[in-house]
């Protein structure tokens, strides 16, 4: 019998708020974090993005440290895993493990040329710079898949501790908007002039953003209010960039994870999705939902509130999602208007109540990769 895991402790920090608590006030009063931004060290024309500003990650992160070594996610990613540290009152021993999960990590060390700047941003240097600061005993696992790596970090945790290897892992994403990125995502022609629209007739690409999170996934329900009932994660090896036209690996990522919830279509309240706003990323979701059966499952994407943060995006979104399940509310889509894909899809275009007992998060990202888990709420 294989051991049940929970999601005991969540937090986020997001240009909405440095807590949970914040970031749910703002998402019920309709803010937003994309901001136009003209901040030439990192484009040379304006920008939509959500950024949080560096005059509150200093003075937060003094509170805790007086350290004035570390790098701007480093500081970004203690803070979001310091409260949830000290609340679980978890002993960081030989059976508690620590996942850092990033697309990108440190990569603007790379604009100082350097040695040092260039091992500073391996990952496995800024995993091991955050479990140095807490005192972990065991050596932190990297998990680095593209824009799945903060779910995919969940799937990781549940099937270790169901290996028995460990008891507690502490999970914690995160990624920044850099030169590098905005770069990289502009050269795709996959940028928004406005702020992103998933799943919109009018939607034009993705707003980048910034965030870090963190979980505990534990095997004791202790204060636990979600248990993790069911994970899969495929690589459909469609193209580098581009996700499949069928939808055929989010299609066999959420049916497998489905089987070992052993729940059918009709027992899902809610779906937190990927939603990108790109136009191939959100046919291709769509397409995979009606493949199986989910067009009418209320869905939604955050990425109206916070923009595309990469690696942190799972994560966040699945700390945001469980307090839909907790609160039973199903939160607004942002910057949804009319319906923009070729199949039928139940997005949420307002908050409303709702009776949620199990949801399901998707990501998919760059190389086919895509990941589902679905979770289940304890009564």
């Amino acid at each position: 019998m294989l051991r049940e895991i929970y999601i005991t402790e969540t937090n986020c920090i997001t240009p909405l708020g440095f807590d949970v608590a914040s970031n749910i006030e703002a998402i019920l009063r309709g803010d937003s974090g994309i901001q136009l931004h003209n901040d030439i060290s990192l484009m040379p024309n304006s920008f939509y993005a959500s950024i949080i500003s560096d005059e509150k990650i200093n003075p937060a992160f003094e509170k805790i440290s007086s350290e004035t070594n570390y790098s701007r996610l480093e500081k970004m990613m203690i803070l979001v895993l310091e409260p949830i540290i000290k609340n679980s009152r978890v002993d960081l021993n030989s059976k508690t493990a620590f996942i850092l999960s990033t697309t990108k990590g440190n990569v603007t060390a790379l604009k100082d040329n350097s040695e040092e700047s260039f091992n500073n941003a391996h990952l496995a240097i800024l995993a091991q710079n955050i479990a140095n600061f807490f005192g972990f005993q065991t050596q932190p696992i990297v998990v680095s898949n593209a824009c799945v790596s903060g779910i995919l970090a969940i799937s990781v945790a549940k099937r270790m501790i169901q290996s028995e290897l460990y008891d507690h892992i502490f999970v914690v994403a995160g990624d920044e908007v850099s030169e590098f990125v905005l770069s990289g995502f502009n050269a795709f022609q996959a940028m928004s002039n406005l702020p992103c629209k998933p799943y919109s007739k009018n939607r034009t690409g993705v707003s980048l953003g910034e965030a870090t999170a963190a979980v505990l996934v534990s095997a004791e329900a202790k204060n636990a209010t979600i248990k993790v009932i069911g994970d899969s994660s495929i690589n459909d090896a469609n193209h580098i960039s581009g996700p499949s036209r069928t939808g055929e690996g989010l299609f066999r990522s959420i049916q497998n994870a489905m089987k070992e919830a052993k729940i059918e279509a009709n027992k899902l309240d809610y779906i937190s999705a990927h939603g990108t706003a790109t136009p191939y990323n959100d046919e291709m979701e769509a397409i995979a939902l009606n493949r199986l059966d989910l067009q009418n499952v209320p869905v939604n994407s955050l990425k109206g509130f916070y923009g595309h943060t990469l690696g942190a995006s799972g994560l966040l979104e699945t700390v945001i999602a469980i307090e839909s399940a907790n609160k039973n509310m199903l939160f607004e889509s942002k910057g949804f208007d009319e319906i923009g894909v070729s199949e039928t899809v139940n997005v949420i275009e307002k908050n409303k109540k709702a009776t949620i007992e199990y949801f399901l998060k998707t990501a998919s990202g760059f190389g086919g990769c895509n990941t589902a888990v679905v979770f289940e709420k304890i009564k």
